[in-house]
């Protein structure tokens, strides 16, 4: 096949796991023999070259308001739609793509999707996050052009340029449509919990369907750990909707019962994280504080002997917990979002109630206490994650999504 793959930011320059994983799997896919072009943004070009092994990639949309970019005035937010769109216009007419794979959008115009509709391409998208459910309708160009509200200036404006034919004009070079009128034939979402939240918003993506997230057994390797836990692991954003704070909170509750120590590996906003770290201190809780690279990881993984996962928003599809169990970990997790469908208690992993710290101190007890149950979980959850989440059976359930 010929894929154009569409995306906001793409590898060396990316913020999280859902750019590494647009790449990993466009690589895939290249590596099988497909001819796949990606088209991104600029993002990133300004302060360091792109990598001389990808000529494949280009880099010339341009993103707006997001990743430190500004919010660009009406005047000059109509010149980077239009230099989006002729763009993505050209490329597909020089590329003559089987078919565009259409990943994450925060950032982009959502005009492209309109376009791509007028040009009766076939199109595949990815969900792997919120950006239907939350940005498509706080689209600035999109929102501007149809809302009803708004100053009595911008709806002159807009009333003078609808009569006055720039609207009409502008519609094959930046379409102006509302969001409504963007449809999503050919999907698929990370969870099914992903593809219910963005239903539950009105959009028509029942028929989507649902491909879990990878993860590189290759590099997040190691035997199933079968001692009793001491060294803990948590890994994330430190941030209030992961849950960190309800770690503590249990560390608390156990006292001396708890036999080990915790490491706590993120980043976060100075003020929040100063906030955990006094807390800690105050209760004399057994942690320390780390940061660490994505090469470096996997050691870090494999340096403990039990993660919690303690995430209390509606996480599309976590990936700590899938490289942790691949690495031979066993875990403790909340069953938000898209957890739901990878965690079973007492089989693969044990769950308590996000936000719940009396009951997330009861099961550390139990994954510390009881080793049958331990081990059990231990070697579900290794076998489970490198038999159904490595990159190989994923990358062929979007092999045949494509080629459908």
């Amino acid at each position: 096949m010929r894929i154009l793959t569409l995306t906001n930011l793409y590898p060396p320059f990316y913020v999280g796991g859902y750019e590494l994983r647009c790449a990993a799997i466009t690589e895939a896919l290249r590596a099988r023999g497909h001819e796949v072009r990606v088209l991104t943004s600029d993002h990133g070009l300004a302060t360091q070259p792109a990598p001389e092994n990808q000529a494949h990639v280009h880099r010339k949309l341009r993103i707006h308001g997001y990743y430190g970019h500004p919010w660009l005035p009406l005047s000059r937010l109509q010149h980077l739609e239009t230099h989006n769109n002729e763009t993505l216009r050209d490329e597909i007419a020089a590329f003559k793509p089987d078919v565009v794979h259409v990943w994450c959008m925060n950032g982009l115009s959502k005009s492209l999707c309109l376009t791509l509709q007028q040009l009766g391409v076939r199109v595949v998208y990815d969900v792997s996050d919120h950006w239907i459910l939350r940005s498509l309708k706080a689209d600035v160009w999109l929102d501007w052009w149809n809302r009803r509200e708004g100053s009595l200036g911008s709806q002159a404006q807009r009333l003078l340029w609808t009569l006055g034919g720039r609207r009409k004009r502008l519609h094959p070079l930046a379409p102006t449509n509302p969001v409504s009128d963007i449809r999503f034939p050919k999907l698929y979402f990370t969870s099914a919990r992903l593809r219910e939240l963005t239903a539950q918003q009105g959009y028509d993506v029942g028929h989507g369907a649902v491909i879990h997230c990878p993860v590189d057994t290759e590099h997040f390797s190691g035997t199933p750990v079968l001692r009793e836990p001491r060294r803990w692991l948590w890994v994330g954003r430190l941030a209030e909707d992961k849950g960190i704070h309800t770690a503590l909170r249990a560390l608390t509750l156990l006292k001396e019962s708890f036999q080990g120590v915790l490491s706590i590996y993120g980043k976060g906003d100075a003020a929040y994280v100063d906030g955990l770290k006094k807390f800690a201190a105050e209760h004399h809780l057994p942690v320390s504080w780390h940061s660490a690279t994505p090469d470096q990881m996997p050691e870090v993984y494999r340096s403990h002997d039990a993660l919690l996962f303690t995430s209390e928003w509606e996480e599309p599809f976590a990936l700590t917990p899938l490289e942790a169990m691949s690495c031979g970990l066993p875990v403790i997790g909340t069953l938000t979002g898209g957890s739901r469908e990878l965690f079973r208690h007492a089989d693969n992993a044990l769950t308590y109630d996000a936000g719940d710290a009396g009951h997330l101190a009861e099961r550390i007890l139990l994954l510390q206490n009881d080793a049958a149950l331990r081990d059990s979980i231990t070697i579900n959850g290794h076998d489970e994650v490198r038999r159904r989440f490595a990159m190989r059976p994923i990358v062929d359930q979007v092999e045949e999504f494509l080629s459908a």
